[in-house]
């Protein structure tokens, strides 16, 4: 099926520094960041723009000692995250730290990468200085949002500037090997401690080339970034494939200007988790249902799929517009989507391209892309890329390998979790699925999250968990394995409700715990029906607060109110 694949015009850079040159020279005076000022005006910066302000700091920041040195950056996505990232792993080894980390986590991160510098916005930085004493040597502190409280971004880029109108030529000569690790990501994942991942130049451009072959990306792509540029799925995919492509890019002023930032910079992409798409549908479905005639919205049928020819360019129109206008695509990753939610996107005229990757692949692995999709899968593998399953079963479910150029180059000292993972050339991902006849690949859950029965039989949370969560009155469900008192497991629910939608039910009363019991009862009553009598869920909890969760909204399987010992029979 790829050897059919439509694919895109690529060019090949070796580094990123190469990217930043070459895209210039191609797309000189185009847009490539569309940002505000501090008194929300708009500007726009163009690619010679951004290309001159990466090549001042980085100048900059050699003039200050810190060639071939670790820089930290942290702080909300922003023009001056994305300048700071290139400088940083142009000159140095870049560290971006996920911003919503505990203090002590973000001291851990800089004494264990050994950072000498972090660019950060203020109120990260004013959490670092109090707890100075705990840092293990002295780093430099760069401010972006210029408080005159630590050094200034803007006086760097200003002295970068001078220097190189004097003559300053540190940056030109900068060579980097491909090869060396030159990005630090410290993963935040679902199941625990944070590891180190080092990526070099070649795992990123890699994946940036085998992605802009397969999902078209040029001067007219126009992208609003919402999920967090530290992670690789938006830093890759959302700030430098864009780059690579010529498209230009926006940035969500916070979680509750979606709606507002959508209809003022009126993107063509938007990269997303499951939970964005499925609350932009829900509110899709409730506006369709007021507004159609009552027989186009019966209950038991699918809105979308049974408008009639007439209705159907009408509502497109109108869903297009309330997204802005221009949008054609949805990227989604992260977690699975409901297939259902996929394919009424299509026939709205939006493409919905979900993917499966790693922080350890830089991020992508596969994908569903501008030539084949299937809405159930996660796609087939990028260019350059190959996956199979090890060991499968009887029903074709093993464990997810990975062979490519975008394969991390192992853990930050880390050598035995390295050679855990990477084994003979291959990246063991600790993640379930299986392919189907077209190269398709579907993801069953983590082999770490897997139930295992006494009598031999395997359950994966996640599949009971996508049952439980297409239920408009919860908010989020989690399974785990739980004792049953006689030397086995049985599947045990953690269940936070939807507040707004149990209220709705109610007739907009607020029900007593008691009800809300009894009503998640009911629900996984009906779950039970549709699962074989050993995937049966036994026992249950209503959850008073919502989960620990990750930047990318995935629940933190081992979080902090995952344990209890209350349960509620059911």
């Amino acid at each position: 099926m790829q050897k059919a694949m439509n694919y895109f015009e690529t060019y090949e850079i070796n580094d990123l520094k190469d990217m930043l040159i070459k895209t210039t020279e191609i797309n000189k005076n185009k847009i490539a960041f569309r940002i505000k000022d501090k008194f929300g005006k708009r500007i726009n910066k163009t690619y010679l723009d951004f290309k001159n302000d990466v090549e001042a700091l980085s100048t900059k920041l050699i003039d200050i000692g810190l060639k071939n040195k670790k820089i930290a950056i942290i702080g909300k996505n922003s023009y001056e995250w994305a300048i700071s990232y290139l400088a940083s792993t142009i000159i140095g080894i870049v560290v971006p730290i996920d911003k919503e980390s505990s203090d002590i986590s973000i001291i851990e991160f800089l004494n264990t990468s050994k950072a000498e510098a972090i660019i950060g916005d203020v109120k990260y930085l004013d959490r670092i200085q109090k707890a100075k004493d705990k840092l293990k040597s002295k780093v430099i502190m760069i401010d972006t949002e210029n408080t005159l409280k630590y050094n200034n971004l803007a006086y760097y880029l200003d002295d970068g500037r001078n220097l190189i109108s004097n003559g300053n030529t540190e940056f030109d000569k900068i060579k980097i090997d491909p090869d060396e690790m030159k990005v630090l990501l410290f993963t935040s994942g679902t199941t625990g401690n944070s590891k180190g991942v080092m990526l070099s130049h070649k795992n990123i451009c890699s994946n940036i080339i085998s992605v802009a072959s397969i999902v078209k990306v040029d001067n007219s792509t126009s992208v609003l970034s919402i999920l967090p540029l530290h992670h690789t799925y938006e830093c890759t995919l959302g700030f430098l494939l864009v780059i690579y492509g010529g498209g230009n890019i926006a940035y969500i002023e916070g979680l509750r200007y979606i709606s507002q930032n959508i209809q003022e910079y009126k993107p063509t992409f938007i990269l997303c988790v499951p939970l964005l798409m499925e609350n932009v549908y829900k509110k899709i479905i409730k506006s369709l249902k007021q507004s159609l005639p009552k027989k186009y919205t019966k209950e038991d049928e699918n809105i979308i799929s049974k408008l009639p020819f007439f209705l159907k360019p009408i509502v497109k129109r109108k869903v297009k517009k309330s997204l802005g206008g221009n949008l054609k695509t949805f990227i989604v990753g992260a977690a699975a989507i409901k297939p259902e939610i996929v394919e009424d996107f299509v026939k709205l005229g939006i493409k919905v391209l979900q993917g499966y990757g790693l922080t350890e692949c830089s991020p992508l692995v596969v994908g569903n892309n501008d030539t084949y999709y299937k809405a159930a899968s996660c796609g087939m593998p990028i260019p350059n890329v190959e996956f199979k399953i090890d060991s499968p079963n009887d029903k074709g479910i093993g464990e997810i390998i990975v062979k490519g150029p975008n394969v991390m180059l192992g853990y930050y000292e880390n050598k035995e979790a390295t050679e855990k993972v990477l084994k003979d050339g291959w990246f063991y991902t600790g993640d379930l699925g299986y392919i189907d006849e077209d190269e398709f690949l579907y993801i069953c859950g983590r082999s770490k999250n897997m139930i295992l029965t006494k009598n031999g039989e395997n359950i994966y949370p996640e599949e009971i968990e996508s049952i439980l969560n297409e239920n408009d009155l919860i908010e989020e469900a989690l399974i785990i394995g739980s004792s049953n008192g006689k030397d086995d497991v049985q599947v045990k629910a953690k269940i936070f409700p939807n507040k707004e939608a149990i209220k709705e039910y109610f007739g907009n009363k607020i029900p007593n715990k008691e009800e809300i019991s009894k009503l998640m009862s009911d629900v996984v009553k009906k779950v039970n029906e549709k699962l074989p009598n050993f995937k049966h869920i036994k026992t249950y909890k209503v959850m008073d607060e919502d989960f620990e969760r990750t930047t990318t909204n995935k629940v933190k399987r081992f979080g902090k109110n995952i344990e209890d010992d209350e349960n509620k029979k059911n």
